[in-house]
């Protein structure tokens, strides 16, 4: 009865979170001086218009998911990871790098730099996690610092030993066309890494709610001085959450270089390691939950921008939109929590 109970709860504050949302977007298109129902018109037909329309939607959402999932796994395990931009751009960097160095090329070469990126993303996470299991520093500032460093790394990078030699201009020389992530769908830029992406969700939900591993990453997360008591090595499961969260972010960054890119170049993340942190909040923090606000957030993205076009309105209205959900759900667990303590407390 409890759980029917949670699961009405939870489908009625998800229909009151999506109908202040839908409220709130009305009132942004109106103060834009444009229709709302024309607004809501043209935002379809942005998404279903064509096949290149609907298939951009989960090339936006490759990277949000795989940074997504990253996040997810940290904030889960309790280790505050706010540096899936910082170990994206690492990953895009050391998996550029292999592609262009290595002397085969084909799959060989799209495997070995997808690992090349998984590995260095996580050890750029590793970094935060080793500084507060040993020195109790916060995750959240070191990530952050790290961020710029890593940004401001491949400034450097791609203007000196990653540059192109045949060129001036600041970015890495073309990867190789067979080393490239091909589309699948003809005529589109779906490509292989979306598959890649949701493989990835699917592999970690795995691990987070059928494996021992995922066992321990949990109890830590709700519970470290529990953990410690049951025997669970709260150091050792921060160590093992910030290398699959920054390898998922790090393997994004070379899919994203590998797949659209073709070429390392700077600003090449959109900021979809920031955006990350709130696919995961929206998602509490479940490996499918975070597919799903991926390929949401992406297809709003594609949406509004045929608004933009069509009407003018602004498509920064979706982070204004993405902000509010956010702060709803962290009101509707407030709510809950305060509900619970007075519970306990009568």
């Amino acid at each position: 009865m409890k759980k029917l109970s949670d699961r009405i709860d939870g489908i009625r504050d998800a229909l009151l979170i999506l109908i202040l949302t839908l409220a709130a977007a009305a009132v942004l298109v109106l103060a834009c001086g444009a229709d709302p129902l024309q607004a809501l018109g043209l935002f379809f037909t942005g998404i279903f218009r064509n096949t290149q329309s609907f298939a951009e939607i989960f090339v936006k959402a490759c990277p949000l998911i795989l940074t997504g999932l990253g996040c997810a796994v940290a904030f889960r395990t309790g280790f505050l990871n706010i540096g899936a931009e910082g170990q994206f751009y690492i990953g895009a960097m050391a998996g550029t790098a292999c592609s262009l160095s290595l002397p085969v090329q084909g799959i060989a070469n799209i495997f070995l730099s997808l690992l090349a990126g998984l590995v260095a993303g996580g050890l750029w996470a590793l970094i935060a996690a080793l500084l507060k299991s040993r020195f109790g520093i916060s995750e959240i500032i070191v990530t952050i610092m790290l961020n710029y460093i890593a940004i401001n790394f491949l400034g450097y990078a791609v203007r000196s030993f990653l540059q192109d030699p045949e060129g001036n201009v600041p970015q890495s020389a073309k990867i190789d066309p067979a080393s490239q992530i091909g589309a699948v769908i003809p005529a589109t830029r779906f490509h292989g890494g979306i598959i890649i992406a949701v493989l990835c969700a699917l592999a970690v939900w795995y691990i987070v709610y059928r494996t021992t591993i995922g066992y321990e990453l949990g109890v830590v997360g709700s519970n470290p001085r529990a953990a410690l008591v049951s025997g669970i090595s709260v150091a050792r499961n921060t160590i093992r959450c910030a290398l699959l969260s920054g390898g998922l972010s790090g393997m994004a960054g070379v899919i994203e270089v590998m797949a659209i890119q073709k070429k390392l170049l700077e600003g090449i993340s959109g900021n979809c390691g920031y955006t990350a942190v709130l696919i995961a909040l929206i998602a509490s923090n479940h490996p499918l939950g975070v597919l799903a606000a991926a390929v949401i957030y992406a297809a709003v993205q594609v949406g509004t921008g045929s608004m933009q076009r069509q009407l003018g309105v602004p498509s920064a209205i979706v982070n204004i939109l993405i902000g509010l959900v956010v702060v709803l759900i962290l009101c509707k667990k407030l709510f809950r929590r305060g509900r619970r303590i007075k519970g306990g407390a009568a």
